[in-house]
């Protein structure tokens, strides 16, 4: 038999999973190219760590601002609507970004991105889960796989510009047009809302069970150590290998790639491990590995060593993140998906906060390798909290992989 119900969703909706796999690619490239030309802005503006800790903190909670505004957009129009507007805003500040002539346009500028960015976290993700749930099956570990090949295409483009001595301004710029060309391709094919929404309960039927607060709490609290672990790698992985080991810039931004190199093995891979062994399982084993990697970054004698040690934490904690949004999504009644995705991703932004604010604090007081310490003892918690991706929990919604409205 070569026809089925669930062949048929599945066919209906590849144009938008692709779509969607696609907007995160986008999101990954230029996120990427902005954390890694960090070093060269530090160099035109004279900043300190300090100064790299207060833009990373702005672009952290204007980001989670952002994911807010994703759920209002998601609920008024539809997260289609959401991931677009939100692609276009990061194409256009992030090349502005290199065009900026001083300190406050270039925190102007980083404002607006990190709008976007929480915009594009939520809403993006948003889609994701509403296309697992028409699949049936595990697949959100794929679109996070695909942002991880974008943040690798995005770390070696930067690599290469610095190289060839293209200009920051000029990298930013053919970055920014790479997503605003996505986009236009992309953009027309998201998932598009089946149906009006209301904000008034229907007339008929059940009426909606709240999302349970002390599992996504604990989901929640996971996504933070995740993101605190991976902006952590993202902000500093290329000013440690730079300023603590000493290479050069095109040399630095290979930690980043090698970390994104990694994440792409566990994200793809993801779906068959948890298919084989539970999230449990998959969560505690991929934090052990975690903790190995980021105790080589810190014990680093040498940059090659560094970067071997960013590649093994990429081994293992990335998958962390698509199991959250993909439990906190079976956790929602159908309508309330995307409130709930939307408030997961707020823990995006603690963690970020976390990992940018905290290591960057200690890294000013002590050194970055002392601060590198900070995200190994988070892998630690990782592994600790790794019982909260329980599916027993919720099982009486897990057979419920029903589409969500948007």
């Amino acid at each position: 038999m070569t026809d089925s119900p669930r062949a048929d969703v599945s066919a209906d909706h590849r144009p938008a999973r692709i779509a969607a796999a696609g907007a995160f690619g986008l999101q990954g490239f230029l996120l990427a190219a902005v954390l890694t030309q960090l070093p060269q802005y530090q160099d035109r503006f004279g900043f300190d760590d300090t100064v790299i800790v207060v833009a990373v903190v702005t672009v952290s909670l204007i980001a989670g601002a952002g994911s807010v505004l994703a759920e209002h957009l998601a609920r008024r129009f539809s997260s289609r609507s959401a991931l677009q507007l939100g692609l276009a805003t990061i194409a256009v500040a992030g090349g502005a970004l290199g065009f900026s002539p001083n300190t406050a346009a270039f925190f102007v500028c980083l404002s607006v991105y990190g709008a976007g960015l929480g915009i594009v976290d939520a809403a993006a993700n948003m889609q994701a889960v509403s296309i697992q749930h028409a699949y049936g099956r595990f697949i959100l570990s794929s679109f996070h796989a695909v942002w991880s090949v974008g943040a690798i295409a995005g770390a070696l483009f930067v690599a290469a510009t610095s190289a060839l001595d293209v200009s920051v301004a000029g990298a930013q710029l053919v970055a920014a047009l790479v997503v605003a060309v996505g986009l236009a391709v992309c953009g027309p094919r998201l998932l598009a809302r089946q149906e009006p929404v209301s904000s008034a309960p229907p007339a008929t039927g059940p009426v909606p069970v709240p999302v349970p607060i002390r599992p996504l709490l604990a989901l929640g609290t996971a996504m933070a150590l995740f993101y605190a672990i991976d902006f952590g790698v993202g902000n500093w992985s290329a000013l440690y290998v730079r300023n603590v080991l000493l290479a050069d810039a095109g040399t630095a931004a290979l930690a980043l790639a090698a970390y994104q190199c990694a994440a792409l093995v566990s994200r793809l891979t993801g779906d068959f491990w948890v298919a084989k062994y539970g999230e449990i399982a998959v969560v505690r084993a991929d934090s052990a590995v975690g903790v190995a990697g980021l105790t080589v970054v810190v014990l680093a004698p040498s940059p090659a060593v560094a970067i071997a040690g960013f590649l093994v934490v990429g081994l293992g904690v990335p998958v962390v993140a698509p199991l959250c949004f993909s439990a906190a999504g079976r956790l929602a009644s159908t309508g309330q998906v995307d409130d709930a995705v939307a408030r997961i991703n707020l823990f995006n932004y603690v963690g970020t906060l976390v990992g940018g604010a905290i290591v960057g604090g200690v890294a000013a007081a002590t050194s970055l390798r002392i601060g590198f310490v900070v995200p190994l003892l988070f892998a630690v918690g990782l592994v600790l909290l790794a019982p909260a991706f329980a599916p027993d929990r919720d099982r009486d919604r897990q057979s419920a992989w029903t589409p969500d409205r948007d």
